[in-house]
């Protein structure tokens, strides 16, 4: 007769999630996207963890979503609202989710930023309109899988 050796699960298992979300505290993570010449443009954005991805909302018609649809591969990072970075950029790789993704990814940034949204979007989208930029009303959700 054999014997089996079972290990007793975790009380707490570590789930990758969590592990994410510590690795990217705070309201904002720096969003580096290429150009076509290899130069890089960081881009603070709000971001909701959602398992293994950070999910991230922006303008159908912006440049980071151009730049991502030609070159998925980017580089994230958590920062400040100024852009200044926390601690140092990994790799990752980014792209767009389907339209029917958008009320989700919606509905976990409006739980994460129910403050912000109501005193921080009304003042950015006035001073985009007095520096005379269009204020889209396309958005887009961008899934980023961080390289680990």
């Amino acid at each position: 007769m054999s014997t089996q050796t079972l290990e007793r699960p975790p009380e707490h298992p570590i789930r990758v999630g969590s592990r994410l979300g510590a690795r990217f505290p705070g309201k904002y993570v720096s969003l580096t996207s290429f150009k076509r010449d290899g130069t890089g443009v960081a881009t603070p954005v709000w971001f909701v963890v959602d398992g293994t991805l950070l999910l991230v909302i922006t303008d159908l018609h912006s440049f980071k979503v151009r730049r991502i649809t030609r070159n998925p591969v980017v580089m994230v990072a958590p920062c400040s609202a100024s852009g200044r970075l926390r601690s140092g950029p990994v790799p990752a790789r980014a792209e767009l989710l389907p339209d029917c993704e958008l009320a989700r990814v919606e509905q976990l940034m409006a739980r994460k930023y129910r403050v912000d949204r109501v005193l921080i979007l009304p003042i950015y989208r006035l001073v985009q309109r007095l520096r005379g930029r269009r204020v889209g009303n396309e958005a887009v959700a961008l899934a980023i899988t961080v390289f680990q």
